[in-house]
């Protein structure tokens, strides 16, 4: 009696030790892999492409409609102190946003920080950077931009060129936060790594030309009275 019992204890311990070591062990790493390449592959949808175009539509004409009224509607030097205070806030509101969130896709490039720590704060920044830019638009025309120069038209271009590169980047975006926190940037496909490098790229150097013509702008214009 006492031997069956010993037998009908240790048995199923026996087998569950045999088994649970082989069968959870290899099935570490693949399944992650999996995943990656299956939200890689999802395409963008033909909603999603439809709003993206309307908002860069939306963003063009603010853009214009900024230029044409800093250009043709002349404006007292009250308003003008107005519109420059209102610029330099939502410059410290939106390029502040900007570097804070891009030295964390940096910090993620290098491998410090995981993947999933950046969707949290992009969702908390997003108000920060889109209203900061409309409020540059709408300060900018106060201060009533000389559009003739080509040192100030490579400003503006600049401000179009940063609103249509974040809607870009977006659907790419999308699919890189579906992926497993633990994915790193080497892990990515080929095709979205050169894409997300180039939008980074893209939004630093035309910021920081936006922001030191903004500045070689205000000086001259103190030193000249004008």
């Amino acid at each position: 009696m006492f031997a069956d019992t010993r037998t009908t204890l240790t048995r199923p311990e026996t087998r569950t030790a045999t088994n649970s070591a082989p069968r959870y062990q290899p099935q570490h790493r693949p399944v992650p892999a999996r995943r990656n390449r299956a939200a890689l592959r999802t395409p963008t949808s033909r909603k999603q492409t439809i709003r993206l175009f309307l908002l860069g539509v939306l963003c063009t004409a603010g853009w214009l409609a900024s230029l044409l009224v800093g250009h043709f509607v002349e404006f007292g030097p009250v308003v003008h102190r107005i519109g420059l205070a209102g610029h330099i806030l939502a410059l410290v509101l939106a390029f502040g946003t900007i570097l804070v969130v891009d030295w964390l896709g940096l910090l993620w490039l290098m491998g410090k920080v995981h993947m999933h720590a950046s969707p949290k704060l992009e969702r908390a920044t997003k108000p920060l950077i889109w209203g900061g830019l409309a409020l540059l638009l709408a300060s900018g025309a106060l201060i009533q931009p000389d559009i003739t120069n080509p040192v100030t038209a490579v400003k503006l271009g600049c401000v179009l060129i940063l609103m249509l590169n974040g809607l870009s980047i977006a659907p790419a975006m999308h699919k890189m936060f579906a992926l497993p926190r633990e994915t790193r940037f080497s892990e990515l496909g080929r095709r979205l790594r050169t894409r997300l490098l180039i939008a980074l790229s893209i939004s630093q150097a035309c910021w920081w030309t936006a922001v030191l013509i903004g500045l070689v702008n205000s000086t001259l214009r103190r030193w000249t009275g004008m």
